[in-house]
């Protein structure tokens, strides 16, 4: 049997105050790993600044993972596309991503107030409830990179999301598509908020 230790990071509380120290823990353990490929969500642009500053001067890939046109508001992008266009320039991949784990479940169950929900938004809920809101987050957007064709499904990828805003948790995930999710393995937690 062997056996590797690595550190763990534990927040008192989530939310955006843990974006840098997320940023910082996700080049080591992906440096530690010979992981190359950070994914990190970012609905206006604040974290992905930071995990930007964060990977220059690596040999690690940053993809930023946004809402959709029209999450917020009808044909509203929330992300400001000036600093994508500046992000897109330095090497950053900026992708736009339906929540895979709600999507057009939630239209039924939420906005057409018909009641009821779907396995999908069980699974997402399971992720929130039971490890952290970040955790379902960082797990959507691997989904949406491997099913936009940015990531191999073979190769393990650092990704991180937050609870609401910023970011506060990081894992190790071996990715897969959506159609193929119980494949996808989050096989590390490096950090994340114990009081949610």
């Amino acid at each position: 049997m062997s056996y590797t230790a690595k550190t763990t990071y534990y927040f008192d509380e989530p939310g955006p105050s843990n974006t840098k120290d997320c940023a910082s823990f996700a080049v080591e353990r992906a440096e530690e790993l010979g992981i190359k490929t950070i994914i990190v969500a970012s609905t206006k642009g604040g974290s992905a600044e930071i995990f930007s500053d964060a990977v220059k001067g690596t040999d690690i890939s940053l993809i930023v993972v946004t809402h959709v046109v029209g999450f917020s508001a009808p044909g509203v992008w929330e992300f400001p596309k000036n600093f994508a266009d500046k992000l897109e320039s330095e090497g950053v991949r900026v992708i736009k991503g339906t929540h895979v784990l709600s999507g057009l479940e939630r239209a039924i169950s939420g906005r057409a107030k018909l009641g009821g929900s779907s396995r999908s938004e069980a699974i997402a809920e399971a992720l929130r409830r039971t490890v952290a809101v970040g955790l379902k987050v960082a797990v959507e957007c691997t989904l949406i990179a491997a099913d936009q064709g940015e990531i191999p499904v073979t190769d393990e990828v650092i990704a991180v999301g937050g609870t609401a805003t910023g970011a506060d948790t990081v894992c190790v995930i071996r990715p897969s598509h959506t159609s193929g999710y119980f494949d996808l393995q989050v096989r590390e937690i490096v950090a994340m908020p114990r009081n949610r």
